[in-house]
């Protein structure tokens, strides 16, 4: 904080230590800049006025030595164009002097704090992006994912036909592509095919070809996945719901390394590497007879379980950001970053439709939002609820942010306290902003401030409810 102003200076540092901030507060512009040199800081708050050097100069001098840095400028002489050339410098808010309230320039450094750290959450998540290893689109950090990225590197080599398993949306046909891409078949192709969108007869022919006239619109011949994937690999998404007879032919695969065209006697030798996928349980299928036991063991020789995205919210803010980078280019937009509360409801959701529903959710945010942060206003309509509908212990909220560095999983942490508390509060004092500010030991200016910053509202009575 740099004013000549020494009265003025006292009281807005004083103000700013009571809502929390740590404040070195220094009159002399000249001596402003000698301690930069010693201190990195968030925000930067000058007049502009003063004697020695202008609050201009000094702008341009932090900014030259912190680009990252918000600055905050204000006078009781300025002009538009004097707020203009702030701004282009690099300023993020412009305030006159005198303030009609000190709660309102508190709440404009507030928010100039706010923009800081998110930009410093974002940074972390986009480092982390960086570094983590990235499987054809897959992304994570957790160690479930870890695990997985593992195997993946060990089965990847091997011809070992392999069975994913994982419920929809977790990426299965992502996991069976950075398999085929860790093997020697990876110039080969690569075909997929998810049998429960196709009819018995057509799957059939689809999987191992036909000949012309083996059945109505069957006009000439037709080669198969299984021959077009010849010397690559073939993914069977949803092979738990194949019929019994288009379980003997894939068994004859599996077995013999052949197939036989739909209408055809004549067998054909392929060299096909199999890797299968479901979100059925195939043990329960094979002890009621729906699945041919045999089958069952010749793919289930090395099996891949993919967690859903509840069981690891450690990784929704990379994936989230990774979503938002991807869509924000594909739109040509500039939407940077998710802000904190928005980022810990994507966090807290169940996420159903696990990491598709992530991505749908990031897609639509991208879409609505009118400015370069994702807020929760941006999020689906059921997103708002989550807080109420939502209650994690906080072992599991602990758990949920120890992928992030301390700072940020603080900064996430404290922001879910303060609106559930907040929240109780309300509820216990019908809304009564002043007996609710009482209770918490609270002055009730940043009682209101702090209402404001986390989207709650009081009924705004000035006297305690009886």
């Amino acid at each position: 904080m740099v004013d000549d102003d020494r009265l003025v200076l006292r009281a807005v540092s004083e103000s700013l230590n009571r809502d929390g901030f740590e404040v070195v507060s220094v009159s002399d512009p000249i001596e402003a800049l000698t301690v930069a040199k010693d201190t990195s800081f968030d925000v930067l708050v000058s007049d502009i006025k003063m004697p020695n050097l202008s609050g201009i100069d000094l702008l341009k001098a932090f900014k030259a030595a912190q680009p990252d840095l918000e600055v905050v400028m204000m006078s009781g002489h300025g002009t538009i164009e004097t707020a203009v050339e702030c701004m282009k410098l690099g300023a993020y808010d412009y305030l006159s002097k005198p303030f009609e309230r000190l709660d309102d320039f508190c709440l404009r450094v507030t928010r100039a704090v706010e923009r800081r750290a998110l930009k410093k959450r974002t940074a972390v998540l986009e480092d982390a992006l960086v570094a983590v290893k990235e499987y054809e689109g897959m992304i994570g950090q957790s160690s479930q994912m870890a695990a997985v990225f593992k195997l993946v590197d060990q089965v990847g080599p091997t011809t070992a036909t392999v069975l994913i398993r994982g419920e929809s949306g977790t990426g299965k046909e992502l996991v069976a592509k950075a398999i085929h891409y860790r093997s020697p078949r990876k110039s080969k192709p690569f075909v997929a095919v998810n049998c429960s969108a196709l009819t018995e007869t057509l799957l059939e022919s689809e999987l191992f070809g036909h000949v012309k006239g083996s059945f109505t619109g069957a006009v000439g011949n037709k080669r198969g996945l299984f021959e077009a994937a010849d010397e690559g690999t073939i993914f069977l998404d949803e092979i738990g719901d194949i019929s019994a007879a288009t379980q003997v032919r894939l068994l004859r695969v599996l077995q013999e390394g052949e197939i036989k065209r739909v209408g055809s006697t004549d067998a054909i030798s392929v060299d096909t590497r199999v890797i299968a996928a479901t979100n059925v349980d195939l043990e329960k299928a094979r002890a009621e007879g729906r699945f041919r036991e045999d089958l069952y063991y010749r793919l289930n020789v090395i099996t891949l379980s993919l967690p859903p995205l509840r069981d690891r919210p450690g990784d929704v803010p990379l994936l989230a950001q990774h979503f938002l980078k991807v869509f924000a280019e594909k739109m040509g937009k500039r939407v940077t970053s998710i802000n904190g509360d928005a980022m810990q409801l994507l966090v807290q959701n169940k996420w159903v439709g696990n990491v598709r529903e992530l991505e749908n959710a990031i897609e639509r945010a991208v879409v609505l939002t009118q400015g370069e942060i994702i807020t929760p206003d941006d999020l689906p309509p059921h997103f708002k609820e989550a807080p109420k509908g939502i209650s994690p212990s906080a072992d599991a909220e602990v758990f949920s942010l120890t992928h992030l560095p301390f700072a940020q999983a603080k900064a996430l942490a404290v922001g879910a306290f303060e609106r559930r508390y907040l929240s109780a509060l309300l509820d216990k004092t019908a809304g009564n902003i002043t007996a609710a500010a009482l209770a918490a030991g609270m002055d009730r200016s940043n009682f209101r401030r702090l209402l404001k910053d986390t989207g709650l509202r009081g009924s705004g009575a000035e006297e305690p409810a009886p």
